[in-house]
């Protein structure tokens, strides 16, 4: 089986309402369909990357060219792992856990999107409060970061709930102008103390090499 030379295939998060999880191929170009549809209103851009600002048939390439990107170059001191949100069995956005050198630093980096019209139900929340699990309950993490303009109430204060706190500030140039991000760090201590969803996680063992934490197969 597949999964038996990639072990990713078979890890799985699960909320109440969500699974997580690698997408086989029509489960990616449904994804990509989300993102053709539009991931944020017309004169907003929330991304430090520029990538929704091309045609929907480019939006939705862009985002199976980056899972195989991702796939394709993954190593145990630097990986990204870019699951698929599912809500009622279909694909509603994708939610990222990065790291370098985990096994040693202990930290990873957050990152996501989800389908403008699955906004404003908490799915967000719900979603990064799984990949923290993963991080923190599953990988053993002490750090998690993750960033968000500071014009983006919405993001700031899901992470806020999470538990993070500021983590200074940096400025960068998106589409031309600059743009003031809010950096944001979650301890374990405050993960630990923070309001969060019941998570479960399955199949990880058969992955923690691929995370840099046992012997390669």
């Amino acid at each position: 089986m597949l999964t038996d030379h990639w072990p990713l295939l078979g890890l799985r998060l699960r909320t109440d309402r969500l699974e997580l999880r690698l997408p086989s191929d029509e489960e990616l170009a449904e994804l990509g369909d989300v993102a053709a549809a539009g991931v944020h209103a017309p004169d907003d851009m929330p991304f430090l990357s520029a990538w929704t600002d091309v045609s929907p048939a480019q939006r939705a390439r862009a985002v199976v060219q980056q899972h195989w990107r991702r796939q394709g170059t993954w190593a145990p001191d630097d990986w990204a792992l870019t699951l698929v949100v599912f809500a009622e069995g279909r694909p509603v956005g994708v939610q990222a856990v990065a790291a370098q050198n985990f096994a040693v630093t202990r930290e990873v980096h957050t990152g996501s999107w989800l389908g403008f019209a699955h906004q404003g139900r908490g799915i967000g929340r719900e979603m990064r409060s799984a990949v923290l699990h993963l991080a923190f309950a599953g990988l053993g993490a002490q750090e998690a970061t993750s960033a968000a303009f500071t014009d983006n109430p919405a993001s700031l204060a899901v992470s806020a709930r999470l538990g993070y706190r500021p983590d200074g500030v940096q400025r960068d140039s998106v589409q031309g102008r600059v743009r003031v991000s809010q950096r944001l760090r979650l301890s374990r201590a405050d993960w630990e103390g923070s309001d969060r969803p019941e998570v479960g996680v399955t199949g990880l063992e058969p992955c923690l090499a691929d995370f840099g934490l046992a012997p390669e197969r």
